[in-house]
């Protein structure tokens, strides 16, 4: 029986002309990208290439572009990096609560509800406070749910009928301790684009960072980080037809972000370690790809005369859900 492939939600299948370009890094081009020989300063090469059209497909600068191991390190990397340094519990990396942290909480807790005192604390209103939505990765979900084991306030959001947040709702969360708001670009189970550049927009002129899960859109549907106001973004090869292990973040340029890795000075000290070429070039190799799509859907578009999509538009029919969710 054959089967048919549907699930292009949870991953995609490596193009040809990925695995083409990722080969030759697998076998005869294997050097060190951060050796000052020749083996190294080709595959150092390959690497900055990749940086480039990662860049480009989302309209950052290469030097914004910092190659992780997927879309998970990418959203923990952006929303702990943010706001670790933010807060005063004494645990600052992502991990369960001491023993004596926990029952420091539970005795507060147990405090506040004895007094009937529903004010804050004055450590709990000068907390780091996030803002994001309840249908998120568990990447970004559980991630905030640690920052709040560790002393940070996070709101979750509900959705409307139409799968997005209401702007409304957005503006009245937001506060002065508001330092982070994450709110995914496209839903890997609704279909949904949210509208990043009115909430950009919205915090474009505040301290509030603006991060994005653009996993599933990457690659999908046109980004340009500027357009939408964000201050970081993660996305993931093996969402578009690149090889899993290996995605990016893009952090704009002069926003504070913590590294959690120590070792060497590789991508500037924020995410150190050996790059894995291969995937990378194949992460690059992808990018191109899609924009090239971009490019070519763009042109066909602009050649389009006004009544041949009137025409066009005439036989589709009115759009089903189907037609306006993204495709992948």
């Amino acid at each position: 029986m054959n089967r048919v492939y549907l699930d292009y939600n949870a991953t995609t299948p490596v193009a040809p002309a990925v695995l083409d370009a990722m080969l030759p890094y697998l076998r005869e081009n294997f050097g060190n990208a951060s050796s000052i020989h020749t083996f190294g300063q080709k595959t150092r090469s390959a690497v900055e290439t990749a940086r480039e059209l990662v860049a480009a497909l989302i309209g950052a600068k290469p030097s914004e572009i910092v190659f992780t191991s997927g879309g998970t390190e990418s959203d923990n990397h952006a929303i702990f990096g943010a706001i670790s340094e933010l807060l005063v519990a004494p645990a600052l990396l992502p991990g369960p609560p001491s023993e004596a942290t926990f029952h420091s909480q539970h005795e507060m807790q147990n405090r506040t509800a004895r007094s009937g005192c529903a004010a804050k604390t004055e450590s709990a209103s000068s907390a780091p406070h996030v803002i994001t939505t309840v249908i998120e990765h568990e990447a970004v979900l559980n991630a905030c749910q640690e920052l709040e084991r560790q002393g940070a306030s996070v709101t979750y959001l509900p959705v409307e009928a139409d799968g997005r947040i209401s702007l409304d709702d957005l503006r009245a969360a937001i506060r002065s301790e508001t330092k982070l708001i994450t709110v995914m670009h496209t839903n890997n189970e609704l279909g949904t684009v949210q509208n990043l550049t009115a909430i950009g927009e919205m915090v474009a002129d505040t301290d509030v960072y603006f991060h994005t899960d653009a996993v599933q859109s990457a690659g999908k549907l046109p980004i340009d980080v500027n357009s939408l106001h964000v201050d970081l973004l993660s996305l993931s090869a093996h969402k578009l037809y690149g090889p899993k292990g290996v995605g990016a973040l893009y952090i704009r340029e002069k926003t504070k972000l913590r590294q959690f890795l120590f070792g060497g000075h590789h991508q500037r000290g924020l995410r150190p370690g050996t790059e894995n070429v291969a995937g990378i070039v194949g992460l690059g190799k992808a990018a191109e790809l899609a924009s090239q799509l971009w490019q070519a859907a763009g042109r066909a578009a602009h050649r389009r005369t006004p009544r041949q999509t009137r025409t066009r538009l005439a036989r589709q029919g009115p759009a089903s859900p189907r037609q306006w969710r993204p495709q992948r």
